[in-house]
């Protein structure tokens, strides 16, 4: 399966939820940081944090809260 968008009107919050999260995670001006000079760790935390945040809130929907 290629890396098709499901939902391609997400890309904007999904975006800002990523810069949310490295912003929360001390990352700040992630947007115009180079992500190559950061390691491997500080990327995965973003992606990491953001999959955690979308499960939750998956969660939370699906159990009416």
């Amino acid at each position: 399966m290629a890396n098709k968008k499901v939902v391609t009107e997400a890309r904007a919050a999904l975006n800002q939820m990523k810069l949310e999260t490295a912003n929360e995670l001390g990352l700040s001006n992630y947007n115009n940081v180079d992500k190559g000079n950061l390691t491997a760790r500080q990327n995965g935390y973003v992606g990491g944090y953001m999959t955690k945040k979308l499960v939750e809130m998956a969660e939370k929907q699906m159990s009416g809260k």
